[in-house]
């Protein structure tokens, strides 16, 4: 595959996964096999079956997602994308009572693909902004100022 086909197949994963909510998409393009680094603090998420787990956690409490891909490059079998995302709060999935908030994010994913699947994936986003937004988590010394 080309450095071009493998940016294609990156941001179609964005489109159809995170906007779409194609859950097939994972199935087709994910490996059997494949790693997924940094969305979760916790643990990292092996195959598609744990992939569409976690998808689902996050359409439970965000609906109306849009991703939108800013840049896109790469070389040999890597791709980055540096993307945003707004999405509505309107769920409980992750433990925090629907806000009704719009919601906006960042990161940047980097894919690694090997035969039109992606076997291994790194993500950084803004999960701290995330949960600040939502009001899960506040800053420490405005909640110290608070209670004193």
């Amino acid at each position: 595959m080309s450095v071009q086909q493998n940016i294609e197949l990156l941001k179609r994963w964005f489109r159809e996964v995170w906007n779409e909510n194609k859950i097939q998409t994972v199935y087709e393009l994910f490996a059997a096999n494949g790693v997924s680094r940094g969305h979760l603090p916790e643990a990292d998420i092996y195959g598609p079956d744990e992939f569409v787990l976690f998808v689902k956690r996050i359409r439970s409490a965000f609906s109306d997602i849009n991703a939108v891909v800013e840049d896109a490059f790469g070389a040999d079998d890597k791709v980055v994308v540096r993307w945003s995302a707004t999405m509505k709060h309107s769920g409980d999935g992750m433990g925090v009572p629907a806000s009704g908030k719009t919601v906006r994010i960042s990161g940047i994913t980097i894919a690694r693909f090997v035969q039109e699947k992606c076997v291994e994936a790194w993500d950084s986003w803004d999960q701290l902004s995330m949960h600040r937004q939502i009001g899960a988590y506040g800053d420490p010394a405005s909640q110290t100022a608070k209670s004193a």
